[in-house]
């Protein structure tokens, strides 16, 4: 059994709980004792579509009636650990002709893994990256037109900044020298020792979206002109996107840390950000709202605050990535040690969320949907706050309901 860690001021406590297949949660929990204000633990151009105000919404996709409504209770399924022994991974893309690209945020190197094998190879390092405390080679994603391009996005934290590049992949070359030179395509992110968010995504309308940190900067967050405390919205060369809110990279601000972005079945952005001491949150993103923080963390009676639907305390998420499969956003929890399932019905935006894997891998720092009803889970024991066990860290294969 996984030990459950948080540190607070610089002592780590340590609390052993008993692992449970599946905790229900309510949407509000109780906040826990331990402090998580030391960093990340704390806690296609722009088409609109009828009825949508959201750059880039498009028509629902179709699909089954149950993911429109996910059943009241879920479920888990472990299939197989697809490898083990990954060094701060941080970073995941499922390649469309096979294999797993990781990003390892201290190493700052990328590999690629054989879904069917389990082996890794590893294609090169990121010049420029400056791993520090929660900074370095963090989120991955494929250029919208990989199939001709095949350029890998990152987001990484260099000596000045966070900042993210295109590199070429080619596989033909010699293993770990794969990739091709750097293209600069953003860059003035503010950087700290912690929050430097990280996560990076491709959306339906091929636009880049990145989540970012206030670096503890807290008046970031609400400063529109800055970048920390963000969500962005680019296009693949790095420009704002058009019908950005405030023609300006800015797509939504007042975020503390966001490392979690996902779209549903409906074309819409969710995004999982750190709380302080109190609430750990899951967002559905509106372009240019205010998402509260320093002002309001979690639920607040404040109307010009866009509110979570769904927060927990800090020791029970401290969220980083989600991703959408079976109706649900699935979140992966650090401090937590679970896998959550929050469902997205179509009169209510959230069910009561679900619990799982609480403890049995412990933190979990990446899920992305495998297609269908399977997701790929990557755990974060190596990352100088886990306990690492042997053969930590791993990519699982789940199947999902």
């Amino acid at each position: 059994m996984k030990s459950r860690t948080c540190r607070v001021e610089g002592i780590q406590i340590v609390q052993r709980r008993a692992v449970t297949a599946m905790l229900a949660a309510a949407t509000l929990l109780v906040t826990a004792g331990c402090s998580s204000g030391d960093g990340e633990e704390s806690g296609g151009g722009g088409s609109t579509s009828p009825g949508s105000s959201e750059p880039g919404a498009s028509a629902p996709a179709s699909g089954p009636s149950a993911e429109e409504t996910p059943p009241a209770k879920g479920s888990v399924k472990v299939v197989r650990t697809v490898t083990e022994g990954l060094k701060s991974p941080w970073g995941l893309a499922p390649l469309p002709e096979g294999g797993l690209l990781v990003s390892s945020r201290d190493e700052g190197t990328i590999t690629r893994v054989d879904e069917k094998t389990g082996k890794k190879t590893e294609l090169g390092s990121v010049p420029g990256v400056a791993p520090a405390g929660e900074g370095g080679l963090m989120g991955l994603a494929l250029s919208p037109s990989y199939a001709s391009d095949h350029m890998v996005y990152a987001y990484f934290t260099s000596d000045s900044d966070n900042r993210i590049v295109r590199m070429l992949y080619d596989a033909k070359k010699p293993a770990g020298d794969q990739l091709g030179a750097p293209d600069t395509v953003f860059r003035g992110i503010p950087k700290g020792t912690n929050h430097n968010g990280g996560r990076i995504a491709f959306g339906p309308d091929k636009m880049l979206y990145v989540g970012t940190g206030e670096t503890y900067v807290t008046e970031l967050a609400q400063d529109k002109k800055s970048t920390g405390g963000k969500i962005l919205r680019l296009t693949p060369e790095g420009e704002p996107a058009p019908g950005n809110p405030f023609n300006s990279p800015v797509y939504s601000y007042g975020h503390r840390n966001v490392q979690g972005l996902a779209w549903d079945s409906k074309q819409r952005l969710f995004a999982s950000e750190f709380g302080q001491d109190t609430w750990d949150e899951l967002n559905h993103i509106k372009p240019g709202d205010n998402y509260g923080w320093p002002e309001a963390e979690g639920q607040s009676d404040d109307s010009k605050y866009h509110n979570p639907i769904d927060q927990w305390s800090t020791d029970e998420a401290s969220p980083s990535g989600i991703a959408y499969a079976e109706g649900s956003i699935w979140m992966a929890g650090l401090r937590g040690k679970r896998l959550w399932r929050i469902p997205l019905n179509g009169t209510k935006e959230s069910a009561d969320p679900e619990a799982f894997l609480e403890g049995d891998y412990g933190r979990l720092r990446t899920v992305v949907s495998a297609g269908g009803n399977k997701l790929w889970l990557m755990t974060s024991e190596t990352d100088g706050r886990g306990t690492p066990e042997s053969g930590d860290d791993k990519i699982l294969e789940l199947e999902v309901t």
